[in-house]
């Protein structure tokens, strides 16, 4: 299990990058339109530079909704790969099997 104080800095991250979502796209937008003047897209770039840096979508850590374990997740099933076995062989996901050849 991961230390919850990681758990939780990612789960603030999500809601910055949410609420910040519209305007980091509306400045990036302005800055890449060829058609503002350079002055324009000078600020646009400047202003989004200033923005603060967990409001970026790149920041974020797909993460295990059970556990909180940062590597090994299924982006399907939003768990790990460990717990995902476990349940498999629980039977506790529908339509998925234990392979065996």
């Amino acid at each position: 299990m991961s230390k919850k104080s990681v758990i939780n800095r990612n789960l603030r991250r999500e809601l910055m990058v949410e609420r910040k979502s519209v305007q980091r796209k509306a400045l990036k937008e302005k800055w890449l339109d060829l058609k503002n003047s350079p002055e324009e897209r000078e600020q646009a770039f400047t202003e989004l530079q200033q923005m603060k840096r967990d409001s970026s979508p790149v920041r974020l850590r797909i993460r295990c909704a059970l556990t909180g374990r940062p590597r090994g997740v299924f982006r399907r099933f939003g768990i790990s790969r460990s717990k995902l076995r476990e349940m498999v062989l629980n039977g506790e996901v529908p339509g998925v099997l234990k392979s065996s050849w």
